[in-house]
């Protein structure tokens, strides 16, 4: 798991959120509110297809209004097999991990179940996340 979690509020400008991932160089970034409670996430892609695709203004454009809401998380304690499983269900590469006031505390990623597990195993977790429904 990735500790040092950079997030941004809910508020943020989206311009803000990309100069903050080139940075950080991160694609991901979860949105959090007044509290600090994980309210969604925002990646480059959705900076891409919510944002310069909808030809919407990154410096009047607010991160809750295009991020991926419905964040997925586990807690610390959590088994690895239940992150996969979340990985797997949800089709997503990335998991935060949140404490009991679900403000995040890190972010696991595909590469890090391909450190922990065996080749067989993290290739059948990759294979399960990157079959996305068929688009109409």
């Amino acid at each position: 798991m990735t500790k040092d979690v950079e997030c941004c509020a809910a508020s943020s400008l989206v311009e803000a959120v990309a100069e903050q991932m080139r940075a950080k160089n991160i694609g991901f970034v979860p949105v959090c509110d007044e509290k600090g409670a994980v309210i969604g996430t925002l990646t480059d892609r959705d900076l891409t297809i919510r944002v310069l695709a909808e030809h919407r203004s990154p410096s009047a454009t607010r991160a809750k209004d295009v991020m991926t809401a419905d964040a997925v998380v586990c807690k610390a304690d959590d088994d690895l097999s239940v992150v996969e499983q979340l990985m797997s269900k949800h089709k997503k590469s990335r998991i935060i991990c949140v404490d009991d006031s679900s403000r995040p505390i890190g972010v696991i990623s595909l590469a890090d179940v391909a450190q922990r597990e065996t080749a067989g195993k993290a290739a059948a977790i990759l294979r399960s996340v990157s079959q996305r429904e068929a688009r109409a």
